[in-house]
């Protein structure tokens, strides 16, 4: 049986969106989801019982909770322009993105003439642990507001941290990324160096897992690559250098933190310079 007490709308059904409106549909909330360039990801969800709506008026009308999971703020700003003449009284839209330091603020400010609530929730984890429902998330929000946005993002997060206001969630989803991107971006170089270097890589890893180089990045990678599979980190050097584009920014003002910044942000502009835009960040142990 359906729980028709929250028609849940969702724009972004790609790598990470597909496995959010997977555990909505599986804890039998009604679905809406709009034309996505992900066609697989839209049909799928169609067959478990979603239903797609062609136009923004027509999703905003029929949903009273909007999640919108997508790659940018610049698209996130291009969607809320698209439905915010539509919106219903009270929607509460939460927001998945992650955002530069300011985007979540803009959009915020964006929907004040709306009478609507707004919450900035960008997660931590991948598709799988999206699809596994066991993600984390880092939210921003009136506080008056938060016990209902907690009660959706628990349909497919593990934990919930309320962080403050709208702005604090997104620079710490930055924070959060400034660690795991740096921390991924040795993985690769060490794998990459190992290799180089003739060093048993099953060896090395079983060395590295009982010391303090042990990561979330490390097994995510090592695990596949000693099979020789370089897909283990599903994340695309286009996000990597945008995630680190936003990090650069907000480090300005920590000449330590912006240098190291600099750095790993060059790391993928120069990886997209060679035509490895679209790769996983995994798969540049081999360019």
């Amino acid at each position: 049986m359906l729980r028709n007490d929250i028609k849940i709308g969702f724009i972004g059904v790609g790598y990470m969106g597909y496995g959010m409106a997977f555990n909505i549909l599986k804890k039998k909330y009604n679905l809406n989801i709009i034309a996505h360039k992900n066609r697989n990801s839209i049909n799928k969800l169609v067959k478990l019982g979603a239903t797609e709506l062609k136009t923004f008026k027509n999703f905003a009308i029929n949903s009273k909770v909007i999640i919108i999971c997508v790659t940018n703020t610049i698209i996130a700003k291009k969607i809320i322009n698209n439905l915010k003449y539509f919106l219903i009284k009270g929607t509460l839209i939460i927001d998945i993105t992650t955002h530069n330091q300011n985007g979540s603020i803009e959009i915020s400010n964006m929907l004040k003439s709306r009478s609507v609530h707004y919450c900035e929730s960008p997660v931590m984890g991948g598709p799988k642990q999206a699809e596994l429902g066991i993600l984390g998330a880092i939210v921003g929000c009136e506080k008056k507001i938060f016990k209902q946005s907690k009660k959706i993002l628990k349909i497919f997060c593990k934990e919930v941290f309320y962080f403050g206001k709208i702005g604090v969630g997104a620079k710490t989803k930055l924070i959060s990324n400034f660690l795991s991107l740096g921390t991924t971006t040795l993985v690769i170089e060490t794998i990459k160096a190992a290799e180089k270097l003739n060093i048993d890589l099953k060896k090395l890893y079983g060395v590295a897992k009982l010391g303090s180089g042990n990561s979330g990045a490390l097994t995510r990678i090592a695990d596949k690559a000693i099979k020789g599979d370089y897909k283990g980190y599903i994340f695309s050097v286009n996000n990597a250098y945008k995630d680190l584009s936003y990090i650069n920014d907000l480090l300005i003002n920590l000449p330590d933190s912006h240098k190291l910044s600099s750095y790993f942000k060059s790391y993928y502009k120069k990886a997209i310079n060679k035509g490895n835009v679209n790769l996983l960040i995994s798969e540049l142990i081999k360019k």
